[in-house]
């Protein structure tokens, strides 16, 4: 018998396996040890030994620890030195958020309140990730708590930094607020990137002994500064493709552009009604036209005709599958990622004036008063005779001269009866000022500007909202005791009371109120309230904070109609060349037009959450790009001063909006050196202790910009 053979193995660790264990550490493991045994009973030298702790100064740690979870309410101690878990709230499923230090908030429906779960019980997750969580005992007055205990569904597994390159190995350091950790990368997963280069990583294994993931380089983005490099790092970023498949750009090409007799006959014709379109001066991609003729009877028809995509992008191809996958067109500063490529949206699908077109139609009757008197809603061919810009369309309004100015005047008379009766009904009218840059051809801002809603940008608004609602009415409208069939709404639900009540206590200091008595006073007073702010300083914080008190919108096939907007109905019908639901839209449409039977709510349910997702995505990177070009702007300004506004405030400072070029940037609490601050959250201020200066949301401040920092993002003043 070889020597030793019958030894039983070695335990993992030595005699001084406790050593380096320190109490945060071991918290974590004593913590991690109860919550996957929520019923079983510990005593110190159990736990020692399922951790091959030996050394007595570590024991000795263990039970300071159990007693201290015991009297915070984590665990209960049944017997004398036996502790368990305290039976509580068991497990919720949400949505990881991360701090800049690495803890996360869950976000969940399960929970009326986010869930703190700290860096070392995140179990590596990562921002936007779904997880399961353990929640514990809630302590009286503090935030609920818990440890995720498995990761459901990763989120990205890509993530955009620079690389750092070593003799020995390489580092990407994320440049996301929303990524701690350093990805470490083998010298040999380069792929060919350089010491300073902007790439794209994707994690391949992340050990749980380990702080820091593996991960691979799977895109070399270029030079940090550069246009194209950080364009294509904000989509990396937010898991958005910059560019399309060949294989998706071939099966698109190869669609055909023939319209067949088959075509016309299936059709409505509409080629000899005057119809035009009217869009941004830059536009290539045209969803949407409208047509208008006088009926005999003295009344109007106008058809809202919209680009039939689903004609062309049929379901189970490589098209329809990337379409649905990218689920909307992504609007950056300087460039349109689209949903489709480009030969279906710049071309095909596109409704270029004088080339005949398919489109999916809804046509209304209108009397002189904008009422609709009937509606007809079906497959459709026409012919644009012009292409209108806003700018075009607005000089026509204002009493310019020109091609179809008649038919341009009617439709705006006929928008603005729709718009007036839209707010006396309860709309909301939430008309942000849009910030733009004059960009050359290198992607350098020379210069900011503002886009300004006018006439002709509500002529079309209009007409779409009213083929939007009358299209979701059409399916979701039944008699009573009949059941709706799955359909694709664009919801928006009421407002929170309580961030309501709060945004009411709030714009009572500028001297302004709201009446929140029911719906309908809630809508009016709102409208007067930003009606009465407009051109005012606090113009534009009243304004955000409004928007941020309601709900957000999004995809549902669960209608609770669209509160901003004043509908019991409401659907995406009129962009389909840009935004993946109102294909869904048109698709079902066309089946229950043919009397086919209910769609499965559950399966179109997810597709509704997944556009609602890539929808929230893409507004993010629109708003990275306008942030990056604002710093971009900035940095030449550094060392000067501007007024400002105070747009928001946080426990480490307060951000301030330059009136001038709305570019928005960070004061830091500890800029203030004349007292000691504190954050007081109800009155959206930063407090001093002694002097009691306050510096509070709207107030009017001079700053002077004192560092551009473009990695993060990030301007930086400090007071004038």
């Amino acid at each position: 018998m070889s020597k030793g053979k019958n030894k039983k193995p070695k335990k993992i660790g030595s005699r001084r396996s406790g050593v380096g264990l320190n109490k945060h550490i071991l918290t974590s493991k004593i913590m991690g040890l109860f919550s996957n045994n929520p019923t079983q009973l510990y005593n110190y030298k159990q736990i020692a030994k399922q951790y091959n702790i030996s050394d007595d100064s570590t024991k000795g740690l263990i039970t300071a620890i159990l007693y201290e979870l015991r009297d915070n309410g984590i665990l209960v101690e049944p017997s004398r030195g036996k502790f368990k878990f305290t039976q509580q709230g068991g497990y919720i499923e949400g949505e990881v958020q991360l701090t800049a230090k690495g803890a996360g908030y869950i976000i969940s429906e399960e929970s009326d309140e986010d869930v703190f779960v700290n860096q070392s019980n995140l179990k590596h997750a990562l921002n936007g990730d779904t997880v399961k969580v353990y929640l514990y005992a809630k302590r009286r007055g503090r935030q609920p708590e818990g440890e995720v205990v498995e990761i459901l569904k990763k989120s990205n597994k890509n993530f955009v930094g620079v690389i750092e390159i070593s003799k020995n190995f390489a580092f990407m350091i994320a440049n996301s607020r929303q990524m701690p950790y350093d990805v470490f990368i083998p010298l040999t997963k380069l792929k060919g990137a350089k010491n300073g280069d902007k790439v794209m990583v994707q994690i391949t294994e992340w050990p749980e002994k380990y702080k820091n993931p593996f991960g691979e380089v799977i895109s070399v983005l270029g030079k940090p500064g550069e246009n194209e490099t950080e364009m294509h790092a904000i989509l990396a970023e937010f898991d958005l493709p910059y560019e399309f498949d060949k294989k998706v750009e071939e099966a698109a090409n190869k669609i055909s552009e023939k319209i067949t007799e088959e075509d016309y006959k299936a059709r409505r014709d509409f080629r000899d009604i005057t119809t035009f379109t009217i869009d941004p001066a830059d536009a290539k991609d045209f969803d949407d036209a409208l047509s208008i003729q006088k009926l005999e009877n003295g009344n109007w028809e106008v058809g809202v005709h919209i680009a039939d995509v689903t004609h062309y992008v049929r379901p189970e191809t490589i098209v329809e599958e990337e379409a649905f996958s990218r689920a909307t067109s992504v609007y950056l500063v300087d460039r349109v990622v689209p949903m489709i490529p480009e030969k279906l949206s710049n071309t095909l699908c596109s409704l270029r004036p004088n080339e005949e077109k398919l489109c999916y139609s809804i046509v209304f009757e209108l009397d002189e008063n904008a009422d609709v008197l009937d509606q007809w809603i079906g497959r459709t061919v026409i012919n644009s005779d012009k292409r209108f810009a806003y700018e075009e369309a607005q000089a026509l309004i204002e009493g310019g001269e020109g091609e179809l100015k008649e038919e341009v005047l009617l439709l705006d008379d006929l928008a603005k009866k729709l718009r007036a009766r839209r707010f006396k009904n309860g709309a909301i009218s939430f008309e942000r000022v849009e910030v733009k840059f004059n960009i050359d051809e290198t992607g350098k801002p020379l210069g900011v500007y503002f886009k300004e809603q006018k006439d002709s940008n509500q002529l079309i608004e209009e007409f779409m909202l009213l083929a939007n609602k009358r299209v979701a009415e059409f399916i979701g409208k039944v008699k009573k005791g009949q059941k709706a069939k799955t359909f694709v709404y664009r919801i928006h639900d009421k407002p929170d009371p309580e961030k309501l009540q709060r945004f009411s206590n709030f714009i009572q200091r500028f001297g302004y109120s709201i009446n929140t008595t029911s719906q309908k006073n809630i809508t009016t007073s709102i409208n007067e309230l930003l009606d009465v702010v407009q051109g005012k300083k606090e113009q534009n914080v009243i304004e955000t904070l409004a928007v941020r008190s309601m709900a957000k919108a999004v995809y549902s096939t669960k209608n609770v109609g669209h509160y901003g907007l004043s509908f019991s109905h409401y659907s995406h019908f009129t962009s389909p060349i840009r935004r993946y639901p109102d294909m869904m839209v048109h698709r079902m449409l066309t089946a229950y037009l043919n009397d086919e039977k209910s769609k499965n709510q559950d399966k179109y349910e997810d597709f509704c959450k997944h556009a609602s997702n890539m929808e929230k995505k893409a507004a993010e990177a629109e708003r990275a790009s306008i942030k990056y070009k604002q710093v971009e702007f900035m940095k030449d300004h550094i060392g000067e001063d501007f007024d400002g506004i105070i747009s928001g405030v946080t426990e480490w400072g307060f951000y301030v909006e330059l009136n001038e070029s709305k570019c928005e940037g960070l004061l830091h609490i500890r800029e203030l050196d004349d007292d000691y601050y504190f954050f007081d959250e109800d009155n959206y201020a930063i407090i001093g202790r002694r002097n009691k200066k306050t510096y509070q949301l709207g107030d009017a401040v001079r700053i002077k910009i004192v560092r551009a920092d473009l990695e993060k993002k990030q301007l930086d003043y400090t007071l004038a």
